[in-house]
């Protein structure tokens, strides 16, 4: 069986401070955890965590940052194509001056998976 937590008084809520919070999430979150078992050993609802994790992660991001959209790949199989030459096919700039660059002797699943890991 359970444990049953009985409130009195005029407060029946249970108030989390900011610390106990993240000790939560971090748990939560850590590889290898499970969210529901988490809950369960806090008495929480796996809701109220997910709650949680969307609210601060809305705090830490900038509103600054342009949204996040995604751009559709067309990979095309050419057997009769020119030999490759040195420069990229594709260069995709990212934040802070950084670059993806693909050549064009890239496999298609070399492509697929670079552009799949940037979302």
């Amino acid at each position: 069986m359970g444990t049953m937590t009985v409130y009195s008084g005029a407060e029946r809520r249970r108030r989390w401070s900011g610390d106990e919070r993240l000790q939560v999430l971090t748990e939560a979150f850590s590889p290898g955890a499970n969210v529901t078992a988490v809950a369960r050993r806090y008495d929480l609802s796996t809701g109220l965590i997910y709650t949680w994790r969307r609210k601060l992660r809305d705090a830490a991001a900038p509103a600054a940052l342009p949204t996040t959209g995604f751009a559709q790949a067309v990979v095309v199989d050419d057997a009769g194509r020119p030999a490759p030459s040195t420069a990229p096919a594709i260069v995709v700039e990212l934040a802070a001056g950084r670059r993806v660059s693909l050549f064009a002797s890239a496999s298609p699943a070399l492509a697929a998976a670079v552009l799949k890991a940037l979302r």
